[in-house]
């Protein structure tokens, strides 16, 4: 079986997009594939976090990977901080990675603009985010179109190794959905939903309760005109809402024009409402009963110790390529 490896950061409450662009495509891929999904709790600290608030997100992160459909004795959970490898190769592939890579990265040049002064950590993790991947050997990542660049980072530092030290790392290949692989803004679709915004109506919380759900999108920006159809460039905002719709429903972007016909925004979104409340209503429930249990923690540690069976291997055949002593 193929390797896939993924994983989200606990800094924020995770939304309808992590679900529809990584979550939802984890639970199709544990099927088929050798597994592994993290909580990114290292690349989290790239930024300020409150120690307890930080330790809550994580467990909620698990549990919510549970809660969606994650099994976790198919695929692998864990957090990135109890498998120190991820450590120790983040630092040998620092030392592989030029200047030159991280200062294009976007994601930085975006999340440092108008900082006063910025972390390291926030400037050489990508670095981390290859390592990540090249431990496990990974074939498949899933990302959003928003983290391609770094994958195209961690295929470069994987030839590059291979050259100088000689044939160890796989070149993963980017697993994306065509549709709602970028799940926008529900006020302004040219940014990406992000859960650390701050304004709270922007986004979609998994956890909102549904007449919070019904509330927002009732008020999420639509384009002129009344025409449900999808088009990106022309209607950046319904096109959006679609995307979600589409992945909440099961129906195709062309079922939804034609169900939509001569109807206007107005039934669209108090449809839409209902199809993202029916998906997230059974994933909150189930959330619930694994935070209550406490089933989490035990998960993660069974979870690191698979991780670190594959993860221990790659970095002790990565150290002994680089001429250190064993």
């Amino acid at each position: 079986m193929k390797k896939v490896l993924s994983g989200i950061q606990p800094s924020g409450t995770l939304t309808i997009g992590n679900y529809i662009g990584a979550i939802k495509q984890f639970v199709e891929l544990q099927h088929e594939h050798e597994c592994y999904f993290m909580v990114v709790d290292l690349h989290a600290i790239t930024v300020p976090q409150e120690p307890e608030k930080l330790r809550e997100q994580t467990e909620m992160v698990a549990a919510l990977y549970i809660a969606a459909g994650i099994d976790p004795n198919k695929a692998c959970i864990f957090a990135q901080s109890q498998v120190p490898e991820h450590a120790q190769m983040g630092w040998m592939m620092s030392t592989l990675t030029y200047m030159g890579e991280l200062e294009r990265m976007t994601q930085f040049k975006d999340k440092s603009a108008g900082k006063a002064s910025v972390g390291v950590g926030l400037f050489v993790y990508p670095s981390l985010q290859a390592a990540d991947i090249l431990l496990y050997k990974a074939d498949l990542v899933p990302v959003g179109e928003d983290q391609k660049q770094h994958l195209e980072l961690t295929r470069d530092l994987a030839q590059r190794f291979n050259q100088r030290f000689g044939e160890l790392f796989t070149l993963p290949e980017p697993y994306i959905h065509q549709v709602g692989a970028r799940i926008m803004s529900l006020e302004d679709a040219t940014s990406k939903m992000s859960k650390s915004s701050p304004n709270p109506g922007s986004f979609i919380s998994m956890l909102d309760e549904p007449d919070v759900i019904r509330k927002k999108l009732s008020r999420a920006t639509t384009d002129s005109g009344r025409e449900v159809r999808f088009a990106p460039a022309e209607k950046p905002e319904i096109s959006n809402l679609m995307s979600i719709y589409s992945h909440c429903s099961g129906l195709s972007l062309a079922e939804i024009e034609a169900k939509y016909e001569g109807q206007g925004y107005g039934a669209f979104k108090k449809d839409l409402a209902e199809q993202v409340v029916a998906t997230l209503e059974p994933i909150q429930q189930r959330y619930k009963e694994v935070r209550a249990s406490g089933e989490i923690h035990e998960i993660l540690r069974r979870g690191s110790e698979k991780a670190r069976e594959t993860a221990s291997v790659t970095l002790r055949q990565t150290m002994e390529a680089m001429g250190f002593l064993m």
